[in-house]
């Protein structure tokens, strides 16, 4: 029966991530990305979902909808960081972690370097992904 639970908690974890990836998409944020980081030794959730942003107001419009669309579908609520500032925001699910940045935020501290030997997805209008190496996503910052 744990095996179920377990299996269950990831599905619903990845479903987590892929909605977000897709709620920031809705809002127009660029470079979106899943980190998959189940396989990786201590790291602080199961999956990041980074997405970039050209302003601090549209840092600020895709958080806000992201914990208005938690609300209004009863999900589990975040814990919120960086709301005041919209240079950085995050919002802590426990098991996914979304960071939504600006654009030179994220090129300054490259979080998809720091976890290099996990897994990075792409999520496309029918929530299903598609894998990408290491290099594939650091050209976003060419």
């Amino acid at each position: 029966m744990s095996e179920t639970v377990t299996q269950t908690q990831e599905t619903d974890s990845l479903k987590l991530a892929i909605l977000n990836a897709q709620l920031c998409e809705d809002k127009l944020g660029e470079d979106i990305i899943i980190i998959d980081l189940q396989e990786i030794e201590s790291s602080p959730a199961k999956y990041f979902v980074l997405a970039s942003c050209e302003s601090d107001a549209q840092v600020r419009a895709i958080s806000d909808y992201v914990l208005r669309t938690s609300r209004d579908y009863r999900l589990i609520y975040p814990k919120v960081e960086g709301i005041d500032t919209g240079e950085w925001v995050i919002l802590d699910y426990f098991d996914v972690v979304l960071h939504i940045m600006l654009k030179d935020i994220r090129s300054r501290y490259k979080i998809e370097k720091l976890w290099g030997d996990a897994k990075f997805y792409t999520v496309n209008d029918e929530a299903e992904t598609k894998g990408l190496t290491l290099d594939e996503i650091l050209n976003i910052y060419d």
